[in-house]
């Protein structure tokens, strides 16, 4: 019989995720979004840098990043995350007002594994980070 995520051998599993948004406001719409999968809880972080902070105080087992964002964006953080031996295999989600094919390519070519375009409903988001989990 399969399981719900979250639980595995009849416990809960935690699933810790880093979101990097520099809106404070779409921040707060992805966490409490994905929080409400079972076992998944949320790491904010408004900017790339913040985040290269956060990285190696816990492991993540996955990434959702904006593009834009000041200091290092989502595409430097990505370069660093997919170069970086520890964080190689992270499962990374990049979520972006950029709409073109050209920017999704470049995304998913740094080593995205998914890119969701804003706006985007909730379920879209829930869908494509329990895929990951299921699969991270």
């Amino acid at each position: 019989m399969l399981q719900p995520l979250g639980w595995s051998g009849g416990e809960l599993v935690s699933f810790d995720i880093l979101v990097v948004e520099d809106s404070a406001a779409m921040r707060s719409f992805i966490s409490s979004t994905v929080e409400e999968i079972e076992g998944v809880s949320t790491v904010g972080v408004s900017s790339g840098f913040e985040a290269l902070k956060e990285l190696p105080r816990r492991s993540f087992c996955l990434i959702i990043t904006d593009i834009n964002m000041p200091d290092i964006n989502g595409l430097e953080l990505i370069r660093f995350i997919r170069e970086n031996e520890r964080y190689q295999s992270t499962p990374l989600i990049i979520i972006s007002t950029e709409s073109s094919q050209k920017d999704r390519e470049r995304g998913l070519a740094l080593g995205a594994n998914a890119y969701l375009v804003k706006p985007f409903t909730p379920e879209a988001l829930k869908e494509c980070v329990e895929r990951y989990l299921e699969t991270g």
